[in-house]
C-alpha cells in the first residue's frame, strides 16, 4: 500500500489560519486522505482499476452505514491556539490526543480573548448555555468590554509581580482568567474528527468553539475531500429518526393521524422542521 499524498493538504501544511482575535489553527501533518479510506476498505494493494467515483461510492456507503474503522486509517494533527474556556471544551472530546502549553514551565503571554461588539449578548432566556441572538446595543457592548479588558490587564499584572518576587510559576498562575490564550497540539483520527465537527458546527455550540471548528472542517475538505462531502451530506445536514419516529412518519404521510403526543412530539416537528430547512 503506497505511502498517501495529497496535494492540496500539501500546500496548507503549516500555514496559520486566524480565528478569534488573537487564535489559529495550523495542520501540522496528516496520515492518508480518501484513498487511504478506500484502500483499507478494499484491503488491495493500490488503486487498481478503480474510478474516483466508485470510490466516492465507497466511501458514501461506508459513512452512510456507520462502518468507522476505515476513516480511523486517515490521521490529522493541529497546533491550535485558542481561550482557555475553548479548550476546556475541546478535551472534552477525549479520543484526541493533545501536548498543551505548560504554565509549570512556562511563563504565559498576555494574551487574552475580547469578544467583537456584535458577540457580546445578554443570556438566552429559553437556552441555559447559551446567548442571544441579539447582541447588546453599541454603548452597552463597548462598557462589557472595558470591563473585561480591564480585568485582563488587573490580572496579568498580579500575574507578573507575584512572578517578579520569586513565587513558583505553577502557583502564580492560578488566578489567571479564563480568556488567557493557550496552545495545544492535537492529534486525531478522522472518523473521531468528523464526531467532533458533528457537536461543534452546530448551531447550539458556542460561537467560539464553532468557529475553530468550521477552520478545521476546510482542512478536512483539503486532505479528504470526497470523505468529507459524505460527511456533510450523512452527518452534518442529515436528520435521523427513531424507530418510534419513523412510524409516525409513515402514518402522517398515510393521512393518519400522528400518534406522539408531549415532548415526543415536539421532538419530532423539530427534526422535520430542520429536514425541511436543510
Amino acid at each position: 500500500m503506497a505511502h498517501c499524498v495529497v496535494p492540496a493538504a500539501e500546500e496548507i501544511l503549516d500555514k496559520e489560519y486566524p480565528v478569534l482575535d488573537k487564535g489559529f489553527v495550523r495542520l501540522v501533518d496528516y496520515f492518508g486522505g480518501d484513498q487511504r479510506i478506500v484502500q483499507s476498505a478494499r484491503v488491495s494493494y493500490g488503486e487498481g482499476t478503480k474510478s474516483v467515483s466508485q470510490d466516492g461510492a465507497l466511501i458514501d456507503y461506508l459513512l452512510r452505514h456507520q462502518h468507522t474503522s476505515p476513516f480511523e486509517q486517515v490521521v490529522m494533527t493541529f497546533h491550535v491556539k485558542m481561550p482557555i474556556f475553548v479548550a476546556r471544551q475541546w478535551v472534552r472530546h477525549r479520543t484526541g490526543r493533545m501536548n498543551e502549553v505548560s504554565g509549570r514551565y512556562s511563563i504565559m503571554k498576555e494574551e487574552f480573548y475580547v469578544p467583537a461588539e456584535d458577540k457580546v449578548a445578554p443570556q438566552s432566556k429559553d437556552n441555559k448555555q447559551g446567548r442571544c441572538n441579539e447582541a447588546f446595543d453599541k454603548e452597552t457592548a463597548d462598557k462589557i468590554i472595558a470591563q473585561l479588558e480591564a480585568g485582563q490587564k488587573e490580572s496579568y499584572e498580579n500575574y507578573s509581580e507575584l512572578l517578579d518576587s520569586g513565587l513558583a510559576r505553577e502557583i502564580a498562575r492560578i488566578n489567571l482568567p479564563l480568556s488567557l490564550y493557550t496552545e495545544f497540539y492535537w492529534e486525531m483520527d478522522l472518523h473521531n474528527l468528523f464526531h467532533f465537527l458533528k457537536l461543534r458546527l452546530d448551531s447550539h455550540a458556542q460561537y467560539e468553539i464553532r468557529v475553530y471548528a468550521e477552520v478545521i472542517l476546510e482542512m478536512c475538505r483539503k486532505v479528504a475531500p470526497m470523505a468529507t462531502e459524505s460527511f456533510i451530506n450523512h452527518m452534518n445536514e442529515g436528520v435521523n429518526f427513531s424507530g418510534e419516529e419513523m412510524d409516525a412518519l409513515r402514518k402522517v404521510l398515510a393521512g393518519e393521524p400522528n400518534p406522539l403526543e408531549g415532548k415526543k412530539l415536539d421532538r419530532f416537528n423539530e427534526k422535520i422542521k430542520t429536514g425541511v430547512q436543510l
